[in-house]
């Protein structure tokens, strides 16, 4: 008995440092947020967001049969009742493709699980709710669309869009709401109304910024082929340079679902309680950046072409974090520090 626990406290201190330690290769903005959040709230959320790239790592393998995958994807959900199937997952990474880092996070799948069953068990039960409800969506979409993700229209892509980041949202405020006192039942139920559209207005502003990378290496086109039509042009010729006018206008309803998300996620971070600091913070970090990428994305066509990319300076990152702490328990300050970055009135700081 003594040696059995002994060896389970041994096992969660080896998965806490294995999270903790891939948690930057696999996100860095995640990574700077999520040091803000305090005990059993920031193990949860750090658990809950490597159960998602694992999903999302699985989904993406672009090599990977349908049938491979949505195996993998059921292994990964079986895995929340039985601890047999996250090593079985673990061992079966050796056949998954993608990015070295998000592969080795599958092949460890077991130590995120051993970390999971840690975790207190109201928390347990609304990771599992919410990541499976994101498996649903993934396997629904992998099923339509099985040589490659080809959205169609702006409604099919708000469909996806809920499924791999409007669930992550709805994670993130059950999460709050079960471990800061800051936040009752009325706060919760407002923060319920806008939470879909922060994680969804983060998960837009990535897919514009990397489309060519998801064309190339991924195999996945977000573009609504009905948008592209409209302008002269195609999935086929996403890429193309002679079509480059044509794709950039096709892109129009996307970021204009980015802006009128972003407002909705800015509501919902002022709707959180000042008293929810460490909350503020982890909310404000990715929101600032994801108003900043999306200005750029105004400006550029990078994300149109093979290699090119579109990213905020190191400087700007730095005063973003450096203001948006600054100002992260005054509404009129976050609001005026949003609007300078829209209109890019920031301050340089040295690379």
């Amino acid at each position: 008995m003594v040696s059995s626990a002994i060896e389970s406290i041994q096992l969660i201190k080896q998965a806490e440092l294995f999270c903790q330690e891939i948690l930057p290769e696999v996100s860095r903005t995640f990574a700077l947020s999520i040091r803000f959040l305090p005990g059993n709230l920031g193990r949860s959320v750090l658990c809950a967001y490597l159960l998602c790239r694992i999903a999302d790592t699985i989904e993406d393998d672009a090599a990977a049969l349908p049938a491979k995958k949505i195996f993998l994807l059921n292994q990964l959900m079986d895995s929340f009742e039985n601890p047999a199937q996250s090593d079985t997952l673990s061992a079966a990474a050796t056949g998954i493709t993608g990015e070295a880092e998000h592969v080795r996070l599958v092949a460890h799948t077991h130590l995120v699980f051993a970390m999971f069953r840690s975790l207190p068990a109201t928390s347990q039960a609304t990771v599992q709710q919410w990541v499976g409800e994101m498996v649903v969506g993934m396997k629904e979409f992998i099923g339509l669309y099985p040589q490659g993700i080809r959205i169609k229209t702006l409604q099919e892509y708000k469909r996806y869009c809920y499924y791999v980041a409007g669930t992550v949202g709805h994670l993130l405020t059950d999460l709050w709401y079960e471990h800061s006192g800051a936040i009752d039942l009325d706060r919760y139920t407002v923060l319920l109304e806008r939470c879909g559209a922060f994680g969804q207005a983060l998960q837009t502003v990535n897919i514009l910024k990397d489309i060519a990378w998801d064309a190339v290496h991924e195999n996945s086109i977000y573009v609504p082929a009905d948008e592209l039509d409209a302008q002269g042009s195609s999935h086929q010729l996403l890429l193309d340079p002679n079509r480059l006018p044509q794709n950039l206008a096709a892109l129009g309803s996307l970021m204009d679902l980015a802006r009128s998300d972003l407002d909705e996620a800015l509501a919902y971070l002022l709707s959180v309680p000042k008293g929810a600091v460490s909350i503020r913070l982890f909310c404000i970090l990715p929101l600032l950046f994801a108003y900043a990428t999306l200005r750029e994305l105004d400006r550029s066509s990078a994300m149109l072409q093979p290699g090119g990319s579109v990213k905020i300076s190191r400087g700007e990152v730095k005063w973003l974090i450096a203001s948006g702490c600054l100002v992260v328990i005054s509404n009129r300050g976050i609001a005026w520090l949003v609007d300078r970055v829209r209109r890019r009135d920031v301050v340089a700081v040295p690379q």
